[in-house]
């Protein structure tokens, strides 16, 4: 048992990419036997992803599933280390579930079958390995392995503008990439680790008004070069208002699959980020730029709303929605900065970082269910009809009964309804951001008076009104389209009714940090 404890991680993690390498091995013409192969190969992390979820400690602090240092570039100081707490267990619960449902999603797929599952697998595996890292080159390695299948994924797969948006993407990444590179060269060359653990010591203990160590240079002015670059890295990736740009043309040329990944799971590795890196490497920093991450949050939010608000392409819609959702992320990461490096007693506060870092992982999650529930549904109508204009709908619902009800439902987690996911975590992030960022959480109720007017705008064209005859004999979602949503569906409804099966892992580690 201890063999496996020691090695869970690893299995987790690479387990997709030996399922990519049998993929690879089969012919090209067996599509069926790739599809269902893909499939049930993919739930072989999920499976090893609850043995770590039901063997996880909730009363014991610190990293678990440690492997240890072992060797990786020890000249420089790198280890290959993985551990996980409460943050990174529910993020790879995320991505456990999320791969095999995207997959089955992808069974309409027919060229180039076999390239796109081992993609798609490579891909689990730079997400998964990104969560679990707990050394900065290990970390940068699975951040630029999750670059490279998404850009291939929309490259080949996409839709008539796929060249120019999985360029944009690209470059879009590739150029946080570069600053995240240089920052952590400089924190391994000045510390003598990339270590995670060792960094948050030996990192934020270097004196103010010193030099870095072998060099000449300020350590305040490279901590706060280095603390920027970090932010700029995360900020793309999430992303930020105005960093956002990439998001919607990727989205929307992205094969369904591809979008139900990128906005379930990859978004939050900006987030993720944050969380991990930037607030226990930087807290001082972070603590003073706070109120300006609070407002890029509102920023996001508000925009975010108008510009989905503003679209007639349903993926399109879709796509600025995850801006607006993400900017409440952003929102409690704030806070939980703000807090996170007062000196002292933190005035009182603890209570509010808490509820926001509780709050920022906990819509991460949420948002990953229901944006990916979200661009399936828009998915499955497309294949239906060929379009995704709103104007082209109407009535719908009289055809697709089943596909209504889902798309309500769904919607209705997306926008906050109580009862289901997303109100919770929205909750949590607007309760405690009201006594730190007064003024931005009361700009951001127009962000999120807009979130109820684009929802019912995309339910509205889409299900209501005069009925198109032109989707006259419609076929309703197959047994199959019923697989990928229903879990996704359950998932909302438990969070929203009993989100403490999943707070409970998040909260242990949330408050140890506060401790």
């Amino acid at each position: 048992m201890d063999l496996l404890q020691e090695n869970l991680l690893t299995l987790i993690i690479f387990s997709p990419l030996v399922a990519a390498f049998i993929i690879f091995l089969l012919p090209d013409d067996e599509k069926n036997l790739i599809r269902r192969l893909s499939f049930v190969l993919s739930l072989v992390p999920l499976g090893l992803i609850l043995v770590a979820w039901f063997s996880f400690d909730r009363s014991t602090p610190g990293f678990q599933f440690d492997t240890g240092r072992l060797p990786f570039f020890p000249e420089i100081g790198s280890s290959y280390r993985l551990g996980i707490d409460g943050i990174s267990l529910s993020m790879l619960l995320l991505t456990g579930i999320l791969t095999p449902l995207g997959i089955l999603a992808s069974f309409g797929i027919e060229e180039r079958v076999k390239m796109y599952m081992v993609l798609f697998l490579a891909l689990e595996t730079g997400m998964l390995g990104l969560f679990a890292a707990l050394d900065l080159i290990i970390f940068f390695i699975f951040w630029e392995i999750g670059l490279v299948p998404m850009y291939f994924l929309i490259r080949l797969w996409g839709g008539k503008d796929r060249q120019y948006a999985s360029f944009k993407f690209f470059v879009y990444t590739m150029a946080g990439s570069l600053g995240l590179l240089l920052s952590i060269q400089v924190m391994g060359l000045a510390t003598g680790t990339f270590d995670i653990t060792r960094l948050a010591e030996r990192w934020v203990s270097l004196p103010a008004g010193g030099a870095l160590p072998g060099t000449n240079l300020p350590v305040d002015l490279v901590k706060g070069v280095a603390f920027w670059l970090y932010v700029i890295a995360f900020a793309i990736k999430i992303p930020v208002w105005p960093f956002h740009t990439w998001l919607p043309d990727a989205h929307t040329e992205a094969p369904t699959a591809g979008s139900m990944i990128l906005a379930g799971v990859l978004l939050k590795l900006g987030a993720y980020g944050f969380l991990r890196l930037v607030i226990p490497l930087f807290p001082e920093q972070a603590q003073a730029t706070a109120g300006i991450l609070a407002i890029l949050g509102m920023l996001s939010i508000i925009l975010g709303g108008f510009a989905a608000f503003g679209q007639w392409d349903f993926k399109r819609l879709v796509a600025y929605s995850s801006i607006n959702h993400m900017g409440f992320v952003v929102l409690g990461i704030a806070v939980m900065a703000y807090v996170y490096g007062l000196p002292g007693n933190r005035a009182g506060l603890t209570t509010d970082a808490v509820f926001a870092a509780n709050g920022a992982v906990l819509q991460m999650f949420n948002h990953g269910l229901s944006a990916a529930g979200m661009f399936f549904l828009v998915g499955v109508i497309y294949d239906r009809t060929h379009t995704r204009q709103l104007r082209d709908f109407g009535g719908i619902w009289t055809v697709l009964p089943f596909f209504g009800a889902a798309l309500i439902f769904t919607s209705m987690a997306s926008l906050g309804l109580p009862g289901l996911n997303g109100f919770v975590s929205e909750f949590m992030i607007t309760r405690s951001a009201w006594q730190i960022f007064t003024f931005q959480l009361a700009l951001s109720m127009l962000g999120l008076l807009m979130t109820g007017a684009y929802i019912l705008k995309g339910i509205g064209q889409t299900l209501h009104g005069p009925f198109n005859p032109q989707w006259k004999g419609l076929p309703d979602m197959t047994l199959r389209e019923h697989l990928v949503i229903w879990p996704l569906m359950a998932l909302m409804l438990s969070l929203g009714l009993w989100p403490r099966w999943l707070l409970e892992t998040i909260n242990y580690t949330v408050t140890r940090l506060f401790s």
